[in-house]
Order: structure tokens, then sequence, then C-alpha cells
């Protein structure tokens, strides 16, 4: 399926808003005439933005780690906010919506199978067919690597396929989570998918690394999924104190340099769920951090390693292939025992991957970037009746204070975990609810 060809409105806009512009490593600027988003196909709509936030993948962006970055690319891939372009299909002006993070056609091979992140239509761009060998999907403010789309840090923005890649709220919704909606965009979805990749179950026990907010969103997660115990581990006191406000165990990692042998004294049997939430900037052995100097390698796997080394083997269970039941009955099966879910942020190459440990051990490895409009409907319903802890937002501050919160995460000062961005109108009072 071919991207839809994109044409320019011959009257552009003359109205201005304020945004978050990227012009270089931690080059941070607020532009406050930044033209306004115009429709550009039928299947647009165009929301103003109530809330949006500072999320730990734009970091990432903030160090100039991601390729295909220009000067002036507004920045932000989370947020909500209030339709206010013309009627598209289901979605009306007015209406509360979340956007998500990942920009879908719902039209695609992959659309229709719900593997919304590896749409074939919404990312144009050659050179991440050549880094990767196909292209995710498009997303918001994110690098033209991910089909250049202005983001969420602003106080307009322009949705593609806005059916798809919006989410009706009512007010009853917007009254009852207010700020956390925008969490539906990615990382309260992003937690789900890391516990669905690990088929986090009752019963299990369930190991994550990095306690940011996709860290702490996994551990909600797998709370409600009944794990009976949720070790995480962290350097940063605050994250640590909040995972342990979340129902997890905490192990520091500068306090226990062997976190594999920490590990196996508290569990001995293994983990049976390690979530990868840390990503390629967490290096903490000096060969990697070398190789990485050096460039020979960009991404780090200390993490991963880890994890790794952290779960349980695979076993044999007795029972039925259920395609060949037929012919053969009641033979063993081999059965992971160790399942490794991979939802922090990696983009290159690494080198010395323990690939033997995950072939020798039987377990299973799975990763992928989050399929935001799979979960949401479901999400919402049970963040309504409060049955999961989704407190992640430390800090609020005005959409013109982005850059001051862009330097305090980074830095982790004030205890700062997650940033809320209050947008225009929403400005004027405090914070939403």
């Amino acid at each position: 399926m071919n991207p839809i060809p994109i044409t320019v409105l011959a009257e552009p806009l003359n109205d201005t808003m304020i945004a978050v512009e990227w012009h270089g490593s931690n080059d941070i600027r607020i532009n406050t005439k930044r033209q306004k988003p115009v429709l550009i196909q039928p299947t647009d709509a165009i929301v103003r933005i109530t809330g949006t936030t500072i999320c730990g993948s734009d970091l990432h962006l903030y160090h100039n780690e991601i390729p295909g970055m220009k000067k002036a690319d507004i920045v932000g891939h989370e947020g909500m906010g209030i339709v206010v372009g013309e009627k598209v299909a289901n979605i009306k002006p007015n209406n509360r919506v979340v956007i998500s993070a990942m920009i879908a056609c719902g039209q695609c091979e992959y659309c229709q199978k719900k593997l919304f992140s590896c749409c074939d239509v919404t990312n144009p761009s050659k050179e991440m067919d050549e880094l990767s060998g196909y292209r995710t999907c498009g997303m918001f403010g994110y690098s033209h690597l991910t089909g250049g789309y202005d983001g969420i840090q602003a106080e307009y923005v322009r949705v593609p396929y806005a059916d798809v890649n919006l989410l009706q709220v009512s007010e009853e919704d917007y009254q009852t989570l207010g700020e956390k909606l925008v969490l539906l965009s990615d990382v309260a979805c992003t937690g789900w998918h890391a516990n669905e990749l690990g088929e986090v179950s009752k019963g299990d026990i369930v190991g994550i690394w990095g306690c940011g907010p996709i860290g702490l969103s996994a551990i909600a997660w797998a709370k409600f999924r009944g794990a009976s115990r949720i070790i995480a581990i962290d350097c940063v006191p605050q994250r640590l104190a909040k995972a342990h406000d979340f129902g997890a165990e905490t192990i520091n990692f500068k306090e226990h340099k062997d976190i594999v042998a920490k590990m196996k004294l508290i569990v001995p049997g293994g983990l049976d769920v390690a979530i990868e939430c840390a990503g390629f900037r967490y290096t903490k052995t000096l060969k990697q951090l070398v190789e990485k100097t050096l460039l020979a390698e960009t991404d780090s796997t200390d993490a991963l390693d880890e994890a790794i080394r952290c779960v349980k083997k695979g076993k044999l269970e007795s029972g039925n292939f259920e395609r060949i039941r037929l012919i053969i009955a009641n033979v063993p099966r081999v059965v992971a025992g160790g399942r490794i879910s991979i939802v922090g942020v990696f983009v290159g190459k690494v080198n010395n991957f323990p690939i033997g440990a995950v072939m020798e051990k039987s377990l299973t490895l799975r990763s992928g970037l989050v399929q935001v409009q799979k979960y949401w409907v479901q999400l919402l319903s049970i963040m309504k009746i409060n049955k999961v802890n989704m407190n992640i937002f430390t800090h609020h501050g005005n959409l013109e204070d982005a850059g001051k919160f862009y330097k305090m995460f980074d830095q982790k000062e004030n205890g700062v975990i997650k940033v809320f961005l209050r947008v225009g109108d929403q400005c004027k009072n405090q914070h939403e609810r």
C-alpha cells in the first residue's frame, strides 16, 4: 500500500502559535511565532493541545542521539486536546481526544493485524529502510527517520488519519482522570505492551530494569496482572522510592554492583519475566563504555545482558501439540521458562550480545514499539475504575517552560520523573485535574 501523496494548501495560515523546537544537542528553544498547522488531507484533524509531556525518549533527541533531526523540528509525542479542524468521519470539532504517539493508517496489512507501529503507509523515510530493512510507522516529533512529523509540544498539531490516531474521551473521562489521560498516548500503553510481550500473568516473578515513567507503568500493570513479586532496578533514589510506592521491591545498582548475584540471592530459581525499560543509553560496564566511545557500537546492552542472566531456564512440560494432536499425543514439549521483554529504545548495533545464553536457556525474547491503538480503549476502562496506580507525574509547568524542564529532567534534578506541560488556556489554571 503506497502512502497517500501529500498536497500543500495554496493559502498558508498566517496565525502563529507557541512550539518547542529542537536546534541541536542540549538546545531546546521556544518559538512563539511558529505557523499553525493546516489540514492537508481529508483524513486530517487539527487538535488544540491542552496538555503534553516530556518523555524519557525525548532525552535521546535532546542529546542528538537519534539520526534524522533537523533544526527547528517541533518535538514531543504525547498529548491530549480538543479537535478544532473539520469533521473527519467519527472525529468532530470540540471532541476531547488523546493522540497516539504512533501514526497509523488503519488500512494496510499491518494495521489490519493491529500491528500499528509497523504501519506500511505513514513513514516515507528511505533512510529508515536502509537502516533497518523496513520502516516503522510514522511518529510525532521523532526525527525524519520516522516521517518528519511535527511534534505535540505545541499549541496545535495536525493529526493524519485522525479516525485511527485519536481516541475520543468524554467529559466524564476527563473529569475522572484529568492529566492522566495523556499517558494513553504512550506511557500507559507501553507499560502494558511490556507486560504483553513478557506474557506476565498471575504468580509470576518479574524483574524490571529502569524506573523511569515506562518502568513505573510496567510495574503498575504487572501488579494489576497478578505478579507475585516485582523487583525493580535503578540507581536514582527518587525513582526507586516511587517504584516501591507502586509495589515493587527495589535494587540500587550503585549499591549492589553485581545485579546477577544479588538477584540469585533473593530469587534463587530465577525470574519468570525480565522487562528491559532502560534502552541503549544504560552503559554500566567499562567494556561497553569504551566501545561506544570508539564508535565500535552505538547501543549498550548492559541491562539486557543482566536480564538474560537473571531469568530462569526453560523446562519440559508434558502436553499435546495442538496442531498435530491426532498424530502425536502426550509428547513432552519445551516451554520457555524465562521471558525477556524489550521496550527500552535501541537505535543501532551492539557487540557482545549474549545470544548463546538466550539459546542455551531456552528463553523467549520479544521486543517492539508499542501498539497504542490496540490497547488504549481497554486501558482507559481500567484506569477509570481506579484499579491501577498511574500517579507518575511529579512536576507540572507551562509549555513556555519546556526548556527549563528538559534540563531538569536530563539532570534528574528535584526528584523529577515525569513532567506534565499545560498548554494554551490551561496555563491560566494551576494544573488540570
